[in-house]
């Protein structure tokens, strides 16, 4: 019961989250200077067409009616129509998340396996010059934003080296039929090896910049974590127990020692979405990120609106789904 009131009161307290981001967001886009319908409109276009186009969007009511009107939409599921594609913002948003969830999902994974890495070997060689040398990484890795570490990238293995695709998502000349836009996914259920190593080639390097200053806050933290739990008892009795140190590390000390590491993960894991603006745009990525920017660009408020309503429902989900798992595996919580 009493885990079910913690969700009950969370999945509230993110309705309340999320009405105050719609709030802020339609409120302010809408006091930015610049007209989004004069874009539309060709040279020449008269008073009425203006007028015609205002009203087609509901630009000639009040902010606050504007408001009322976009939410109950929203309630219905109706997130309006894009000014720039005259297409529905709904499916123009769903259409483009696969790309961007893919995307954060493999930058998260790559994250998670060289933090882990860097984390434990750290562990283990603890009071050597190798341990600074991680450190010293770890603190260049998190010090240069993710952008730079694309355009590094794009030198490296793009232009030096060229061995992988520096835009797009997926090769034009390929012959795909999936039934959804998550073609990573699809590739790896039906098989499709040629499908899977284009977009591997493609996700790559983007991945790998959004990753690596992630995969230097890990290091850091479970390192830390790492070295505060091997003083523990229970781990000094496995040693006299004779266990080997790798074992000691991994099966004793690790469990207890990753939980933290899990909550930042799922709070890191929310900027890394964030962050793919910027990298999608880069590498040309076919995500929501780069839509979003051209959202802005062409002053797409209903697109803007949409977008930033997902990113979020996205966020407040991440940190749901985290603060549940953590209870669910620190027995600590789960039974008090």
């Amino acid at each position: 019961m009493a885990l079910l009131r913690a969700i009950l009161i969370r999945l509230g307290t993110t309705c309340l989250t999320l009405l105050g981001v719609a709030v802020i967001v339609f409120f302010v886009i809408r006091v930015v200077p610049g007209n989004p319908i004069a874009m539309m409109l060709p040279p020449g276009a008269t008073d009425a067409d203006i007028a015609r186009l205002q009203a087609q969007y509901g630009f000639d009511k009040s902010i606050p009616e504007q408001f009322v009107i976009w939410l109950g939409g929203v309630l219905q599921g109706d997130f309006g129509t894009s000014i720039s594609t005259r297409q529905p913002v709904s499916g123009l948003v769903l259409g483009r998340l696969p790309a961007t969830l893919e995307l954060s999902i493999v930058a998260l994974f790559m994250a998670s396996v060289i933090g882990g890495a860097l984390a434990l070997t750290g562990t283990r060689l603890r009071g050597t010059r190798s341990e600074g040398a991680i450190d010293v990484s770890a603190g260049i890795a998190l010090s240069v934003p993710d952008f730079l570490w694309g355009l590094v990238l794009i030198l490296l293995f793009g232009v030096l080296w060229p061995v992988f695709h520096i835009s797009g998502r997926i090769s034009p000349s390929l012959d795909i039929d999936f039934t959804t836009n998550f073609y990573l996914f699809e590739a790896l259920v039906r098989l499709r090896l040629d499908v899977l190593a284009d977009l591997a080639g493609h996700m790559f390097m983007p991945a790998l910049a959004l990753a690596i200053p992630l995969a230097a806050i890990i290091a850091q933290l479970l390192k830390q974590s790492l070295k505060e739990t091997m003083h523990l008892d229970y781990v000094t009795l496995a040693r006299t127990k004779g266990y080997r140190e790798r074992h000691v590390i991994t099966r004793e000390a690790l469990p207890n020692a990753i939980l933290p590491t899990l909550t930042l993960v799922g709070v890191q894991f929310t900027f890394l979405i964030g962050g793919t603006v910027i990298i999608e745009r880069l590498f040309s990525y076919e995500g929501l990120g780069n839509m979003a920017i051209d959202a802005v660009i062409n002053r797409d408020l209903p697109l803007i609106q949409g977008i930033v309503l997902l990113f979020a429902l996205l966020f407040t989900a991440v940190n749901l789904v985290v603060d549940m798992l953590y209870v669910v595996l620190n027995p600590r919580l789960r039974h008090a």
